[in-house]
């Protein structure tokens, strides 16, 4: 999708990477409404992916509930080479964690979410848009005036 941003001039997300510990999911629970969400961003043509170490070990049965594709990461470099493979520049991160730092620098836009498991501050200051909860980030994708309200100059 193609974003025109006033003062800015044109962003293209086609691939919206996600983190899944402190994201996704908190306390190992998927966070309510992400689901129908993400449902709503993959109807709409985006790629929906997420990055994870699986330190919980429950990345397959995630991945199957909630129908998108998921990569082992278990280092802020696995993070970013990954992104690499994907075209990060029509890429959005999402994430929270120090492991989401060199993501958050590899692609187009990262953003941040504010939830229960902490932010890192190094992640927090390389990030574009800090927003409080996943639901808030999925949906300045699915109503592109939020996003568009954000960035413009």
């Amino acid at each position: 999708m193609t974003y025109d941003i006033p003062g800015v001039g044109q962003l293209t997300i086609n691939t919206i990477i996600l983190d899944l510990n402190g994201t996704l999911s908190v306390g190992g629970q998927v966070v309510d409404g992400v689901r129908g969400r993400l449902t709503r961003l993959k109807e709409r043509g985006f790629k929906v992916v997420f990055f994870t170490g699986n330190t919980r070990n429950d990345a397959n049965d995630l991945a199957a509930d909630l129908e998108i594709d998921w990569k082992l990461a278990k280092s802020a470099e696995d993070k970013r080479d990954l992104a690499m493979d994907m075209d990060p520049e029509t890429c959005v991160s999402i994430g929270n964690g120090r492991i989401d730092l060199e993501l958050m620098k590899a692609v187009k836009l990262g953003i941040v979410t504010l939830q229960g498991e902490g932010v890192h501050v190094e992640t927090l200051q390389a990030c574009d848009i800090i927003i409080p909860t996943i639901n808030d980030a999925l949906d300045l994708f699915i109503d592109s005036q939020r996003l568009i309200a954000t960035l413009r100059k």
